[in-house]
């Protein structure tokens, strides 16, 4: 992929495939993403019926969104960690684990508002 300096629409037209194209990949090569997002697609629904009001549903879905945010990112660290090479080094494996690390905090942050919201 050449670099072009577009602008305007052509740059969004182009950001917008480039994203299209990550989450296709995510999708295809991760199992973690997958079911992140299904849970996401199941619960989003379910939080349109139980949130009350908009700043509820607002919250249970952002938590939800937020869980696939992260998981996108930390996929995005491990391939760019993979890419440098396959032999194991102390700040690889730091790396690597500070993404996982970030991802059980958005899930934990989901499941904290979740409960808040529902049985507080």
């Amino acid at each position: 992929m050449a670099f072009q300096n577009h602008t305007g629409w052509r740059r969004l037209i182009n950001a917008t495939g480039y994203s299209w194209a990550g989450l296709k990949a995510a999708w295809r090569n991760e199992e973690a993403f997958r079911q992140e997002a299904l849970l996401c697609a199941a619960f989003a629904p379910l939080a349109l019926w139980l949130g009350d009001g908009a700043v509820e549903r607002v919250l249970l879905i952002g938590s939800l969104l937020l869980v696939v945010i992260v998981e996108l990112l930390n996929t995005g660290i491990e391939a760019a960690i993979d890419r440098i090479g396959p032999e194991r080094h102390e700040l690889s494996g730091r790396a690597k684990d500070i993404g996982s690390a970030a991802v059980f905090v958005a899930l934990l942050n989901a499941a904290v508002v979740w409960l808040l919201i529902l049985f507080a």
